[in-house]
């Protein structure tokens, strides 16, 4: 055998031990990655959709006021997917387990939306119910007699003609902050 087909046969020994190597870390990469996916969808002992959870929570605004809190009282309890919560609420709780707490930051567009002007409305009083006296500040529940459907209002103003409605949200228009705690699952 020459000296050239000796140097040409180790380098194609080199070169398929190359390969084989480039083999081995594309799998042992891919396994790593099904593993990951595998324990994080069938994990059990973290939250994903569908679960039923329970949490305790402290929302603030970005002054750092607090608006609400169920830290003292029993746990805010609801299915994720149903579309109970805001959005940015339900995916902070992905992924958590139980007792892990974490502080999120929800924007506006994941949390109640913005303020709109089209859920301001002036309207005569003499339409309002003759016991209800409208306070500036007071929230209502009201249904509207063209379609029926039942709306909590905001009373922003008032005069002797008219009343001024506000049915957004008390929360829209706000960045909020939660920390949330993970209490476990419901059964």
């Amino acid at each position: 055998m020459k000296k050239s087909e000796k140097l040409k046969g180790k380098t194609a020994v080199a070169n398929r031990k190359q390969q084989y190597t480039k083999y081995a870390l594309a799998a042992v990469s891919v396994i790593v990655i099904l593993s990951l996916i595998g324990f994080y969808l069938f994990n059990p002992f973290v939250v994903k959709t569908g679960d039923t959870v329970m949490v305790y929570y402290t929302g603030t605004y970005e002054n750092g006021t607090i608006f609400d809190s169920n830290i003292d009282g029993a746990p805010l309890i609801f299915t994720i997917g149903n579309k109970s919560v805001i959005t940015g609420f339900e995916e902070a709780v992905i992924g958590m387990s139980v007792n892990s707490t974490k502080t999120v930051f929800i924007p506006v567009d994941k949390a109640y939306g913005p303020r709109l002007d089209s859920l301001i409305h002036v309207v005569n009083r003499s339409t309002l119910s003759a016991d209800m006296e409208p306070v500036v500040g007071n929230r209502y529940v009201i249904t509207r007699k063209a379609d029926g459907a039942v709306s909590r209002v905001t009373i922003i103003n008032v005069t002797n003609e008219t009343v001024t409605l506000d049915e957004n949200h008390m929360l829209a228009g706000e960045n909020l902050t939660y920390t949330i705690k993970f209490a476990g699952f419901y059964k």
